[in-house]
């Protein structure tokens, strides 16, 4: 079998990191069994996270401690009512929708909304809000006010508030 003579020339190739690698590889064989080992490995893996998973609904998100209920109201964007007072959202306030989705503030703009939602730090406006399914609603009790956020305790694994 005639081998093709390849001339590598920077006046013809000018990209040096697309030019091909012709050395032989002596591993070629092994690369299918490490593949599988790794995929083996892996799956090992994944089962040994299956029960910290099973602690948490599988239809319940995952929300910060910092995750404030309330009821949202978009009035003209950003102003909205949150629990029936006149608040704003931030520039960069994402807004999820039951399915995680991004969604719009004029696409729900008057509806009356129950929420979970953070504040920015700095300047107190609404940070991130995620609309509730159903099933997040029934979890209660959540509080509906930095203080009492700071008074009960918030158990991640289990997305459970208890009061003192």
């Amino acid at each position: 079998m005639a081998r093709a003579f390849f001339v590598h020339s920077r006046w013809l190739h000018t990209m040096t990191c697309c030019v091909p690698d012709r050395t032989p590889r002596a591993d070629t064989r092994r690369r299918p069994r490490r593949v599988v080992a790794l995929a083996a490995a892996l799956s090992v893996l994944a089962g040994l996270s299956g029960p910290v998973a099973a602690q948490r609904p599988a239809d319940h998100r995952v929300f910060p401690a910092a995750a404030l209920r309330g009821e949202l109201v978009v009035t003209a964007p950003p102003e909205v009512l949150l629990n029936g007072r006149p608040d704003r959202l931030a520039p960069g306030a994402r807004i999820r929708g039951v399915d995680n989705l991004l969604v719009m503030s004029g696409a729900v703009a008057g509806q009356r909304l129950a929420v979970n939602y953070t504040r920015e730090p700095t300047s107190g406006l609404l940070l991130d809000v995620w609309l509730l399914r159903p099933v997040e609603r029934d979890n209660r009790p959540w509080p509906t006010s930095e203080q009492e956020a700071r008074r009960w305790n918030f158990d991640p694994s289990s997305q459970t508030w208890k009061k003192p």
